[in-house]
């Protein structure tokens, strides 16, 4: 396995509960796809796993060394988890771009949080040593 990159991101839950509440700007438009917003369902733990997916956002932006803003948003990162498997990074538009440019081939992705703080660490992998896909 060769590491490209590596990202990791802390989220206050009660601080991205006033980002998403905020009705002069609020944050789940701006960053999260329907597809996400279905999966994460509206359980009494929703801020929590918004919390947890934005984190992961962060970090894989993060590995990516590009952070949002000059042509990479946020909606160009989703998270997606199926039951009983491991979360999974889908890349578009400015996102997929830059992982194209570094030779991204895979994510490793992990995710965790309580009620009051959430965070991710996601890993860019490439090709390894011998020429294969991860």
């Amino acid at each position: 396995m060769n590491v490209i990159g590596h990202g990791i991101d802390l989220v206050d839950v009660a601080e991205l509960r006033r980002w998403i509440e905020d009705p002069r700007d609020p944050l789940i438009p701006r960053c999260f796809v329907q597809a996400e917003l279905d999966e994460v369902g509206n359980g009494n733990d929703r801020i929590e796993r918004l919390a947890g997916r934005f984190a992961a956002k962060e970090a894989v932006l993060k590995a990516l060394g590009t952070g949002f803003g000059a042509g990479v948003a946020f909606s160009d990162v989703l998270i997606r988890r199926a039951p009983g498997a491991p979360p999974e990074v889908h890349l578009s538009a400015g996102a997929a771009e830059a992982a194209a440019a570094l030779g991204v081939t895979g994510w490793r992705l992990s995710i965790s949080h309580t009620a009051s703080m959430a965070m991710a660490s996601a890993l860019a992998l490439g090709p390894d040593a011998q020429g294969l896909e991860s």
